[in-house]
């Protein structure tokens, strides 16, 4: 089974990047161990809209847009939620790819200080990214993310283990959910960084380039299991270290990693560095190929990872975000359009999907069940308090 994990590595390496550990880190640092139960129930509601795009991808061996295209019907309703993805993806990505390298930059900072070449790490990691993009195929890309995904799981459980948690207050956090005084917005954060809308198009397309039959449903399933429930534990792991840690002012995850050094040495540090390195790695990837994905379905390139234009998109999402951090431009306005995009767009992809897995035109026999719609409705609720909480947020109403 391990040898076939592929497609849901690349789901999991997606979300367990620089804002999910800022935010599991903050999380920690600030309530301690009860929002555990939080991360919980953004891992279950993960795999359970993960794997029903990863069931249209092996069913109709096509992506989510393509799928969209192809059944709405009404033209202007089609178009408007072409746009809506097409542009929450796009801007929303190349926007956040200046944290994810900022991520990794941390990680070499941290490995690496004081050297000649410092304050060219952002354009570093961004060509060591785009030589990966340019000539890799599928294949190399799932083996380079299942070696980045296993370093950076054992360094964060490894840091985890290190603090020497209390496994019942890890427990009773876990399976007796709280909301501690200003914690909601916690909450959410925790949830939109695993919840991500663009790894629901990266899943499908990607699932489609490994698997060609439906007869491969049972491994689909697995992969996305295996793959999302570890990625949740990198992430309940990092909590945890910097809920057990007497660290104050900690801001970042790098704070976290200096934090550590006076009580557990300089292995500690090197651990956490390594794994935010290879944390932001992943999700520099994984962000400029969901949105070279996205395009190529919007405007029907076929999905092909060697066409040019395809490689166009991802390499000028790779660029805005090594531009935006190399000169130290804050793309503040255009991250906070993004954040507005992306509220918007998750309760309208979870409706979306639950409409496609439910045609018996698209996915014939293998249509959700009564009880993955119950389960799918209510994830469609809590998307759209998310959502509607978000963009309240951003526009200072709430």
């Amino acid at each position: 089974m391990l040898k076939k994990l592929g497609p849901g590595v690349l789901v999991a390496a997606a979300f367990v990047g620089p804002g999910t550990l800022t935010m599991c880190t903050l999380a920690g640092a600030q309530f301690g161990y009860p929002l555990i139960w939080a991360l919980l129930v953004s891992v279950l509601a993960t795999i359970i809209l993960q794997g029903m795009a990863g069931r249209i991808g092996v069913v109709a061996q096509t992506g989510l847009v393509d799928v969209v295209r192809t059944e709405l019907k009404t033209p202007w309703i089609k178009k408007f939620v072409i746009i809506v993805v097409l542009a929450a993806i796009l801007v929303g990505n190349a926007a956040y790819e200046a944290g994810n390298i900022g991520g990794a930059t941390l990680g070499l900072n941290q490995l690496f200080p004081k050297t000649s070449v410092t304050s060219f790490y952002p354009a570093i990691v961004g060509i060591f990214i785009f030589v990966l993009l340019w000539f890799s195929t599928y294949k190399i890309l799932e083996r380079v993310f299942v070696g980045l995904v296993g370093i950076m799981g054992l360094s964060f459980l490894i840091c985890a283990i290190m603090t020497k948690p209390s496994l019942t207050a890890i427990l009773k956090g876990a399976f007796v959910p709280t909301m501690p005084e200003g914690g909601l917005f916690t909450v959410i954060a925790l949830v939109g960084t695993t919840v991500v809308p663009y790894n629901l198009f990266l899943h499908a397309s990607l699932v489609k380039q490994k698997w060609k039959s439906s007869k491969e449903l049972k491994t689909v399933k697995w992969d996305t299991i295996i793959s999302i429930a570890l990625g949740g534990l990198v992430s309940m792991a990092i909590l945890v270290t910097a809920a057990s840690a007497p660290i104050d002012n900690i801001t970042n995850a790098l704070d976290m990693a200096k934090g550590l050094e006076p009580l557990f040495g300089k292995m500690a540090v090197y651990f956490m560095a390594i794994g935010l390195l290879a944390a932001g790695i992943t999700s520099a990837i994984t962000a400029p190929l969901a949105a070279a994905f996205v395009a190529s379905s919007c405007f029907d390139w076929g999905g092909n990872m060697e066409d040019k234009r395809f490689k166009m998109v991802w390499a000028i999402v790779l660029f805005c975000g090594v531009f935006f951090l190399s000169f130290d431009i804050k793309p503040i306005e255009v991250i906070q359009f993004a954040q507005v995009a992306n509220g918007l767009l998750l309760p309208i992809m979870a409706i979306l999907l639950l409409w496609i897995v439910n045609r018996k035109a698209v996915m014939g026999e293998h249509k959700n069940t009564l009880i993955q719609n119950i389960l799918g409705f209510a994830i469609v609720g809590f998307a759209i308090f998310l959502g509607v909480k978000s963009i309240l947020k951003v526009m200072g109403v709430y």
